[in-house]
Order: structure tokens, then C-alpha cells, then sequence
């Protein structure tokens, strides 16, 4: 993926990640939780398809990203209490 796609896949989830989980987080939070989510989804996701020997697609790369920075929230929720 393309920086630029990187990034508005990093808005889109970020934002959506952080309203799912109740969050306030200023802009630029929500932009890295979404991109660091993206690649840490996008990492686990290709794994898991090379094992199945499947692709992803977008619609499996958009909701590995979700899922990564949905990991990522919990994860630091969870820490900071």
C-alpha cells in the first residue's frame, strides 16, 4: 500500500476505532493508532492468508487494520489504568 493510502486507511480507522471504543484521542493520536493498527492488522492478516494460501483483498485489509487498532486501544487501555 501507497503512503497516501496508508494514511487515509490510518484516518478512516482510527477515527472509526476510537468511536467503537469510546476514546477521545486528539487528531494526530487517531491518525498513528489508525496507521500503526493498519500495519500491525495488515502484518498479522497476510500471515494468516500465506497460511491459508488466500489473498486478503481490501475489504480483508480494511477490517485487518480495524482489528489492529482496535488491538491497539485495548492494549493501551488496558496498560494505562
Amino acid at each position: 500500500m501507497s503512503l497516501i493510502g496508508l494514511l487515509i486507511v490510518g484516518v478512516a480507522v482510527g477515527f472509526l476505532a476510537t468511536r467503537l471504543l469510546k476514546v477521545d484521542l486528539d487528531t494526530p493520536s487517531t491518525i498513528a493508532l489508525g496507521v500503526l493498527g493498519a500495519l500491525l492488522g495488515g502484518l498479522v492478516l497476510r500471515g494468516l492468508a500465506a497460511t491459508a494460501g488466500v489473498g486478503a483483498g481490501l475489504v480483508g485489509a480494511l477490517l485487518g487494520a480495524l482489528l489492529g487498532a482496535l488491538a491497539l486501544i485495548w492494549a493501551w487501555k488496558a496498560l494505562t489504568r
